[in-house]
């Protein structure tokens, strides 16, 4: 494996696409929010659901739990596989008041791996999704692995494509700053890049801002 591109291919991005200064919200649970329901969906759907949930004010633990499904999940609609992401929400937030008294600020005291590990304990968050409300809504160090990441490392021979999601994520960790900032701003970048140079089909190399990334020696 081929690692110390990784801080080179951050560098090339920031200074190229410059910061993206992910997460858009109000709140940190808004972030948590929107993290689960951005799953299998585009963040244009996200928006549309949480624009609904504010319009009833209902974005908070307290209020998503006395929330009936039914009426969750219409206005979850928007963010596709509502009927599911309404139980999610609703699981995450019976827990959070359970557990941690709705309290973000006591979420925050929380050592990272036993965070990690509540969090995965609750069903519909799964690891992107668990930190992804890590780093964005608590500022934990982690790195969030996602289809793009694997995706451009692997074109640019830094992974293999049988590496697991842990493997991948302590790679990047090591080769950048222990910075939350910076841990999100690369996995923010590389989305970036992800859905507008390196895609699936049909990627614009000869346009991306790594096309000579592959250039700089091991």
């Amino acid at each position: 494996m081929k690692s110390n591109r990784i801080y080179s291919i951050y560098q090339t991005l920031l200074s190229s696409l410059g910061a993206r200064d992910w997460w858009p919200a109000d709140t940190p649970f808004e972030v948590i929010v929107g993290a689960i329901l951005t799953q299998n969906t585009n963040w244009g759907n996200v928006e549309k659901a949480i624009l609904n949930l504010k319009k009833f004010d209902l974005l908070t633990p307290e209020k998503l739990t006395n929330c009936s499904i039914d009426d969750l999940s219409l206005l979850l609609k928007p963010a596709g596989y509502h009927n599911i992401k309404s139980n999610y929400l609703k699981n995450f937030s019976v827990k959070f008041l359970e557990d941690y008294n709705g309290d973000i600020s006591e979420l925050k005291q929380v050592e990272t791996s036993k965070l990690r590990g509540w969090l995965l304990s609750i069903k519909g968050i799964g690891e992107e999704t668990a930190d992804s409300i890590l780093i964005y809504a608590l500022g934990k160090m982690v790195f969030v692995v996602d289809a793009y990441t694997k995706r451009i490392l692997s074109r640019h021979n830094i992974i293999k494509g049988n590496l697991k999601y842990r493997e991948i994520q302590s790679l990047v960790e090591k080769n950048l700053p222990r910075d939350s900032y910076v841990l999100g701003e690369f996995h923010a970048l590389l989305v970036e890049v992800g859905k507008n140079f390196c895609k699936k089909r049909g990627q614009l190399c000869n346009e991306c801002p790594l096309s000579d990334i592959n250039s700089i020696k091991d």
